[in-house]
Protein backbone atom coordinates (compact mmCIF):
# COMPACT_ATOMS: atom_id res chain seq x y z
CA UNK A 1 0.00 0.00 0.00
CA UNK A 2 2.87 2.41 0.78
CA UNK A 3 4.39 1.67 -2.62
CA UNK A 4 1.12 2.59 -4.27
CA UNK A 5 1.07 5.98 -2.51
CA UNK A 6 4.62 6.75 -3.66
CA UNK A 7 4.05 5.51 -7.21
CA UNK A 8 0.91 7.59 -7.65
CA UNK A 9 2.34 10.80 -6.18
CA UNK A 10 4.89 12.29 -8.58
CA UNK A 11 6.04 14.90 -6.04
CA UNK A 12 6.98 12.28 -3.44
CA UNK A 13 8.59 10.15 -6.15
CA UNK A 14 10.80 13.05 -7.31
CA UNK A 15 11.90 13.86 -3.75
CA UNK A 16 12.80 10.22 -3.04
CA UNK A 17 14.71 9.90 -6.33
CA UNK A 18 16.70 13.06 -5.55
CA UNK A 19 17.48 11.78 -2.03
CA UNK A 20 18.60 8.41 -3.41
CA UNK A 21 20.90 9.94 -6.04
CA UNK A 22 22.28 12.45 -3.52
CA UNK A 23 23.05 9.67 -1.07
CA UNK A 24 24.89 7.71 -3.73
CA UNK A 25 26.86 10.82 -4.76
CA UNK A 26 27.83 11.56 -1.16
CA UNK A 27 28.93 7.96 -0.56
CA UNK A 28 30.77 7.31 -3.83
CA UNK A 29 32.00 10.61 -5.28
CA UNK A 30 32.63 13.06 -2.43
CA UNK A 31 35.30 10.90 -0.73
CA UNK A 32 37.32 10.99 -3.95
CA UNK A 33 37.82 14.73 -3.55
CA UNK A 34 39.85 13.99 -0.41
CA UNK A 35 41.68 10.87 -1.64
CA UNK A 36 45.46 11.17 -1.93
CA UNK A 37 45.53 8.64 -4.81
CA UNK A 38 43.16 10.79 -6.86
CA UNK A 39 44.47 14.26 -6.10
CA UNK A 40 48.24 13.86 -5.89
CA UNK A 41 50.50 13.19 -8.90
CA UNK A 42 52.32 9.88 -9.17
CA UNK A 43 56.05 9.95 -8.51
CA UNK A 44 57.98 11.48 -11.39
CA UNK A 45 55.02 13.16 -13.06
CA UNK A 46 55.93 16.49 -14.67
CA UNK A 47 53.66 18.95 -16.50
CA UNK A 48 53.73 18.70 -20.28
CA UNK A 49 56.42 20.73 -22.01
CA UNK A 50 55.16 23.62 -24.17
CA UNK A 51 55.63 21.52 -27.33
CA UNK A 52 53.85 18.51 -25.79
CA UNK A 53 51.03 20.75 -24.61
CA UNK A 54 50.58 22.12 -28.12
CA UNK A 55 50.60 18.53 -29.37
CA UNK A 56 47.85 17.63 -26.94
CA UNK A 57 45.73 20.50 -28.23
CA UNK A 58 46.28 19.28 -31.80
CA UNK A 59 45.37 15.76 -30.67
CA UNK A 60 42.07 17.12 -29.33
CA UNK A 61 41.47 19.42 -32.33
CA UNK A 62 41.88 16.58 -34.81
CA UNK A 63 39.52 14.34 -32.83
CA UNK A 64 42.08 11.66 -31.99
CA UNK A 65 40.45 11.19 -28.57
CA UNK A 66 37.16 10.30 -30.25
CA UNK A 67 38.60 7.00 -31.59
CA UNK A 68 41.39 6.32 -29.07
CA UNK A 69 40.92 6.03 -25.33
CA UNK A 70 43.64 6.84 -22.83
CA UNK A 71 42.30 4.64 -20.07
CA UNK A 72 43.48 1.09 -19.48
CA UNK A 73 41.07 -0.72 -17.22
CA UNK A 74 42.36 -3.06 -14.48
CA UNK A 75 41.47 -6.26 -16.34
CA UNK A 76 43.95 -8.92 -17.43
CA UNK A 77 42.95 -8.72 -21.10
CA UNK A 78 43.69 -4.99 -21.11
CA UNK A 79 46.87 -4.95 -19.06
CA UNK A 80 48.41 -7.78 -21.12
CA UNK A 81 47.76 -5.87 -24.33
CA UNK A 82 48.38 -2.27 -23.28
CA UNK A 83 50.38 -2.34 -20.06
CA UNK A 84 49.80 -1.16 -16.50
CA UNK A 85 46.26 0.00 -15.84
CA UNK A 86 45.64 3.75 -15.68
CA UNK A 87 45.72 5.46 -12.30
CA UNK A 88 44.24 8.85 -11.45
CA UNK A 89 47.57 10.28 -10.28
CA UNK A 90 48.86 10.19 -13.87
CA UNK A 91 46.23 12.66 -15.00
CA UNK A 92 46.06 15.30 -12.27
CA UNK A 93 47.54 17.93 -14.61
CA UNK A 94 45.19 17.10 -17.52
CA UNK A 95 42.59 19.71 -18.42
CA UNK A 96 40.36 18.29 -19.84
CA UNK A 97 40.68 14.59 -19.10
CA UNK A 98 40.83 12.33 -22.15
CA UNK A 99 39.55 9.14 -20.55
CA UNK A 100 36.76 7.38 -22.39
CA UNK A 101 35.29 4.09 -23.50
CA UNK A 102 35.20 4.41 -27.32
CA UNK A 103 37.88 2.41 -29.11
CA UNK A 104 37.72 2.54 -32.85
CA UNK A 105 41.51 2.39 -32.64
CA UNK A 106 43.71 0.97 -29.85
CA UNK A 107 44.14 2.59 -26.47
CA UNK A 108 47.07 5.03 -26.43
CA UNK A 109 47.59 5.41 -22.69
CA UNK A 110 50.99 3.62 -22.84
CA UNK A 111 51.98 4.29 -26.45
CA UNK A 112 54.91 6.55 -25.52
CA UNK A 113 58.21 5.06 -26.65
CA UNK A 114 56.66 1.95 -28.22
CA UNK A 115 57.34 3.22 -31.72
CA UNK A 116 60.00 5.50 -33.14
CA UNK A 117 59.36 9.12 -34.09
CA UNK A 118 59.67 8.19 -37.76
CA UNK A 119 57.08 5.43 -37.39
CA UNK A 120 54.68 7.86 -35.73
CA UNK A 121 55.22 10.36 -38.55
CA UNK A 122 54.60 7.76 -41.25
CA UNK A 123 51.52 6.52 -39.42
CA UNK A 124 50.07 10.00 -39.15
CA UNK A 125 50.85 10.86 -42.76
CA UNK A 126 49.60 7.60 -44.29
CA UNK A 127 48.36 5.09 -41.69
CA UNK A 128 48.09 2.21 -44.16
CA UNK A 129 51.77 2.48 -45.04
CA UNK A 130 52.59 0.92 -41.66
CA UNK A 131 49.28 -0.68 -40.65
CA UNK A 132 47.60 -2.00 -43.83
CA UNK A 133 44.28 -2.81 -42.12
CA UNK A 134 43.97 0.65 -40.51
CA UNK A 135 40.84 2.72 -41.12
CA UNK A 136 42.42 5.84 -39.64
CA UNK A 137 42.57 8.91 -41.90
CA UNK A 138 45.86 10.58 -42.76
CA UNK A 139 46.83 14.01 -41.47
CA UNK A 140 49.22 15.41 -44.13
CA UNK A 141 48.49 19.04 -43.21
CA UNK A 142 50.29 18.54 -39.89
CA UNK A 143 53.51 18.38 -41.88
CA UNK A 144 52.81 21.77 -43.49
CA UNK A 145 51.24 23.85 -40.71
CA UNK A 146 53.32 25.37 -37.94
CA UNK A 147 52.33 25.66 -34.30
CA UNK A 148 50.81 29.01 -33.35
CA UNK A 149 53.46 30.02 -30.83
CA UNK A 150 51.66 33.24 -29.89
CA UNK A 151 49.16 31.39 -27.69
CA UNK A 152 51.45 28.95 -25.92
CA UNK A 153 52.43 31.14 -22.96
CA UNK A 154 48.77 31.99 -22.35
CA UNK A 155 47.88 28.30 -22.25
CA UNK A 156 50.56 27.60 -19.65
CA UNK A 157 49.46 30.60 -17.60
CA UNK A 158 45.87 29.37 -17.61
CA UNK A 159 46.93 25.90 -16.53
CA UNK A 160 49.08 27.44 -13.79
CA UNK A 161 45.95 29.07 -12.34
CA UNK A 162 44.31 25.62 -12.36
CA UNK A 163 47.10 24.16 -10.23
CA UNK A 164 49.52 22.81 -12.82
CA UNK A 165 52.98 23.66 -11.41
CA UNK A 166 54.40 25.69 -14.29
CA UNK A 167 56.93 28.28 -13.17
CA UNK A 168 56.91 31.87 -14.38
CA UNK A 169 60.22 31.13 -16.10
CA UNK A 170 58.70 28.22 -18.04
CA UNK A 171 55.81 30.42 -19.10
CA UNK A 172 58.14 33.19 -20.24
CA UNK A 173 60.20 30.75 -22.33
CA UNK A 174 57.25 28.83 -23.79
CA UNK A 175 56.80 30.92 -26.93
CA UNK A 176 60.40 30.51 -28.04
CA UNK A 177 60.34 26.76 -27.35
CA UNK A 178 57.62 26.14 -29.92
CA UNK A 179 58.35 28.91 -32.42
CA UNK A 180 58.86 27.47 -35.90
CA UNK A 181 57.87 23.93 -34.95
CA UNK A 182 55.54 22.02 -37.25
CA UNK A 183 52.32 20.63 -35.85
CA UNK A 184 53.52 17.09 -36.54
CA UNK A 185 56.51 17.73 -34.24
CA UNK A 186 54.18 18.75 -31.43
CA UNK A 187 51.81 15.83 -31.89
CA UNK A 188 54.61 13.25 -31.98
CA UNK A 189 56.16 14.82 -28.87
CA UNK A 190 52.82 14.46 -27.09
CA UNK A 191 52.34 10.84 -28.18
CA UNK A 192 55.87 9.86 -27.19
CA UNK A 193 55.37 10.88 -23.56
CA UNK A 194 52.03 9.11 -23.06
CA UNK A 195 52.17 6.61 -20.22
CA UNK A 196 55.91 6.79 -19.68
CA UNK A 197 55.71 7.80 -16.02
CA UNK A 198 54.40 4.41 -14.93
CA UNK A 199 56.28 1.38 -16.21
CA UNK A 200 54.19 -1.30 -17.86
CA UNK A 201 55.97 -3.78 -15.59
CA UNK A 202 55.04 -1.98 -12.39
Amino acid sequence: MKHEIIEKNIGIMIVLIVLTISGGFLAEVVPLFFSKEVNEPVAGLEPLSPLELEGRDIYIREGCHVCHTQMIRPFRAETERYGHYSVAGEFVYDHPFLWGSKRTGPDLARVGGRYSDSWQRMHLYDPRSVVPESNMPGFPWLFEDRVDHTKTAGKLKTLQTLGVPYTDEQIAAAEEEVRGQFEIDALVAYLQQLGTVISSKR
